[in-house]
């Protein structure tokens, strides 16, 4: 599964390991159980998420591969239950790919409301942007062709600049960062990214993702 995000970015699910099945039967193995049912087997499941019974969950595990902006990358790996490996400028010439936002926006309150710019406006600083990645890049370019070590030169490229990171992490640890992320108050740029997963999640644990929408992201 894939899905495109942002103008560069995307979302892959490149392995899995579990189902709802396995959840149950790891819940079950205390008392030497299984599975039970599709009836029995999704209100277990459904039990174990109202009341934050979340160990078995740890038993199904996804890998992504994820390209987004710097500044999504690190609020993303403020997640530490999870699995992280990054491609790394000290060893990798950087791609010219930086994060251009359709809309500028302001914020209107310290409760994470936003306006979007008008028309004209929100142009002229998508130019002004634009120009500067250009100037950016091309003295990256320039340190490099002088000789200098990728690791020092990375210094003048930008948070807007894409990264690619290998993500692998289990469902209890993906079901906190949905919660977070999907959230209207999370930067709409991770969301759109959060949000992405969320398909994927639901598509691969359809039991589980019906009880954590129910009582964990719409209580």
């Amino acid at each position: 599964m894939e899905f495109k995000i942002l103008d560069h970015g995307f979302v892959r699910l490149i392995d899995f390991m579990g189902s709802d099945v396995a959840i149950v039967q790891a819940a079950r193995v205390s008392l030497g159980e299984g599975s039970k049912g599709e009836e029995k087997d999704r209100r277990l499941i459904d039990y174990l998420i109202r009341n934050g019974h979340e160990t078995p969950f740890e038993q199904v595990v996804f890998k992504f591969h994820v390209k987004c902006p710097l500044f999504v990358a690190r609020q993303w790996f403020r997640h530490r239950w999870a699995s992280y490996n990054e491609i790394s400028g000290r060893y990798t010439e950087m791609e010219d790919e930086f994060y251009l936002p359709t809309k500028f926006r302001t914020q209107k309150a310290k409760d994470y409301t936003y306006q979007n710019l008008d028309d004209a406006t929100n142009r002229q600083w998508r130019e002004k942007l634009e120009k500067f990645y250009h100037s950016t890049y091309q003295l990256y370019e320039e340190l490099l062709a002088a000789g200098i070590a990728k690791e020092q030169a990375r210094i003048v490229l930008p948070l807007a600049l894409y990264t690619q990171f290998y993500w692998t992490v289990n469902a209890r640890s993906l079901m906190n960062f949905l919660k977070l992320r999907t959230d209207i108050h999370a930067q709409e740029e991770i969301r759109e990214y959060a949000n992405a997963i969320a398909e994927v999640f639901k598509n691969k644990l359809p039991w589980t993702y019906e009880s954590f929408e129910k009582h964990i992201l719409k209580p």
